[in-house]
């Protein structure tokens, strides 16, 4: 009902604009009639509310009266089936998205499931690696506290400690060595220059001629000599370094890998004694079970590393011996017959163990020569 009293305003209003003659003060009382007489005729003229709903909703024209409705959209009207006057919301189909209202699984959505159980598995190692990282840390501070329990086995760790000592002072002689090799190294350097220069003075002094080139041929033979006892210090020096930083290091690297599992396998072993002396229950017999299997587990890998360190402490050991057994007596040799001026000895020495010197004043060949 209010629409109707709207749009009878409005229409009053336009028919009230549209006279055009309101001046003299005689007309007023004749334009007020006509002025109500018009305002009735549009109130009789405006539709029902029923009508002014269907115009709104349906989005079409305002009706007309039935008096002044054109012929052509009467008859429009006519051809009009009424099924087609119903609510538009009748019309449309019921709402449905695409969108699925559950979670979808792996599978549904076209992701791979073996992505999701590799993240799992990261977590599970994670989580089992904090665990294991807390337990070792926990039982390695109540050990340097002297409140915690080791396991110990005497002779393998008298052996443990006999190797370090042992590579300690291998390293002090290897470090002794290299500086012997390079000081003799520059000794050698300066007999080869002290022989040119007296090779070059005998030349120019005719007085003392045969004293220099006496002078310059024995310093150019204890350079020429020098150069061979240099091959045998070199390789005495590299094998020395193979054996202090490859083969000592290898079992090393065995024994940090046993000393690491033998603490985890204490700490174990601690937690495992810790639940067995704890109350009785359900939830204790589920976390028994499996202290003891990651205690089996552990165990095992510190017996397996320990057999691991004695079999390759008694290898070492015996590979140590052959090596530097042959080592000192290069060393050896080819220091005496250096100091003795046995040239012959020297050489020989070098022979014996496959050691190939370079000869300095000999010009490497050319790429076109090669």
């Amino acid at each position: 009902m209010s629409f109707n009293i709207e749009e009878s305003w409005i229409l009053a209003g336009s028919c009230y604009e549209g006279m055009t003659e309101v001046s003299s003060p005689s007309h007023s009382a004749d334009s007020g009639r006509e002025f109500e007489e018009d305002l009735r005729k549009a109130l009789d003229e405006a539709p029902p509310l029923n009508e002014s709903r269907d115009v709104v909703h349906s989005g079409g024209a305002m009706p007309h009266p039935e008096g002044h409705r054109p012929a052509s959209q009467q008859q429009q009207r006519s051809n009009v089936p009424p099924s087609s006057f119903s609510s538009p919301w009748a019309a449309q189909p019921p709402a449905t998205t695409s969108v699925p209202l559950t979670t979808p699984s792996p599978v549904q959505n076209g992701s791979d499931p073996r992505v999701t159980k590799a993240g799992q598995s990261k977590i599970d190692y994670l989580r089992q690696w904090s665990v294991s990282t807390y337990k070792c840390t926990r039982q390695m501070l109540s050990e340097k506290l002297g409140k915690g329990t080791r396991t110990v086995d005497t002779e393998l760790e008298a052996q443990i400690e006999q190797l370090r000592d042992t590579q300690a002072k291998y390293l002090h002689v290897l470090r002794l060595a290299r500086a012997l090799a390079s000081h003799f190294h520059q000794v050698v350097q300066t007999q080869g220059c002290l022989a040119e220069a007296f090779q070059e003075l005998a030349h120019r002094s005719p007085p003392l001629q045969e004293e220099f080139r006496y002078n310059a041929e024995a310093q150019r033979s204890l350079s020429k000599n020098g150069e061979t006892l240099l091959g045998a210090l070199n390789f005495f020096v590299s094998s020395l370094a193979t054996l202090c930083h490859k083969t000592i290091d290898d079992t090393l690297l065995t024994v940090r890998q046993y000393e690491s599992a033998r603490l985890e396998y204490d700490a174990y072993r601690t937690d495992l004694e810790e639940l067995t002396q704890g109350t009785q229950g359900t939830a204790i017999s589920s976390k028994m079970d499996e202290a003891q299997r990651n205690f089996a587990i552990h165990r095992d890998k510190y017996e397996k590393l320990k057999a691991d360190v004695t079999i390759k402490m008694k290898f070492l050991e015996e590979n140590k011996v052959k090596v530097m057994h042959k080592q000192l007596l290069l060393f050896h040799n080819a220091v005496s017959s250096y100091f003795s001026g046995n040239q012959a000895s020297l050489e020989a020495t070098l022979k014996q163990f496959n050691i190939k010197v370079k000869n300095p004043n000999s010009n490497s060949p050319s790429w076109l020569e090669q």
